[in-house]
């Protein structure tokens, strides 16, 4: 399995020590956010982040992001490069678009129009800066692009398979109901879990997704497990968004647990 951690793992941490935890963690790489508290990266010059992050052996897997995307106009055109030049300076080798969710234009003619308008204006964006999108549905009842094969089919028919790719997080993956798991046109998987046993599928929020362990209720395994059959082999990075994580004393023994504990279900036979 090819570690990572999103910055979300760890939020309090600075980027300088994020880093660090992430290379004690044997990481591939990193996604940063710029919707956590504070300056992105704390002020500190982009190419400072890019040099260090070389200088711990990791890529810099995903700039995030660009909010509801998919409302696509002049202004959010303007919002997206203004992220994709931070990308390009720190290393960073995808910027994550996020769709809406705000249960507007929900008609399939609506979000399918709102999604090729964004497809159409973001590619030539992306293949200016040399990025890669990466297109994160989610599975929120309000949101508007929560099925992978929707995205996909809109990418494909731009003609933009080199340009766009998406996120498979395995909470959103649940909430949406499962589905195709489109493993060539993944650039990174997301995981974390949910645990709390009185919890109906609908209810689960953002602030119950926490480590992955024997008590996981979203098949983290099985979703990891389909697409490693489907030959993902890609970076798999944990996203969990539960204040008790966040609070983590030691938070590099608790990822090394739950990395343990999906490496060790997930040995070859």
């Amino acid at each position: 399995m090819q570690r990572a951690l999103n910055h979300m793992a760890a939020p309090g941490l600075d980027w300088v020590h994020f880093l660090d935890l992430a290379a004690q963690l044997g990481c591939t790489g990193v996604e940063f956010r710029n919707d956590l508290d504070g300056e992105l990266f704390g002020g500190s010059a982009p190419g400072d982040v890019a040099a260090l992050a070389a200088a711990r052996g990791l890529r810099i897997l995903a700039l995030a992001e660009v909010k509801a995307f998919n409302d696509w106009s002049p202004e959010k055109a303007a919002e997206a490069e203004a992220l994709m030049r931070i990308a390009r300076a720190c290393g960073a080798e995808r910027v994550s678009l996020i769709a809406r969710n705000d249960g507007k234009r929900m008609a399939k003619a609506e979000r399918q129009e709102d999604l090729k308008a964004a497809i159409d204006g973001l590619g030539p964006l992306l293949e200016a800066h040399g990025l890669v999108g990466l297109i994160e549905p989610l599975g929120f009842a309000a949101c508007s692009l929560r099925d992978k094969a929707d995205t996909v089919g809109a990418i494909l028919d731009a003609g933009a398979a080199g340009r766009f790719q998406i996120v498979h997080d395995t909470f959103h993956h649940a909430l949406a109901g499962g589905g195709e798991i489109f493993a060539g046109m993944t650039g990174i998987v997301h995981v974390s879990g949910v645990t709390d046993p009185s919890l109906s599928v609908s209810d689960m929020q953002d602030s119950h997704r926490v480590l992955v362990d024997a008590h996981d209720r979203l098949d983290n395994l099985g979703q990891l497990e389909a697409l490693r059959r489907a030959d993902y082999a890609g970076p798999v990075s944990f996203e969990p968004f539960a204040a008790e994580i966040h609070a983590l004393a030691d938070p590099r023994a608790a990822y090394e647990t739950s990395f343990g504990f999906l490496e060790t279900a997930l040995e070859p036979a």
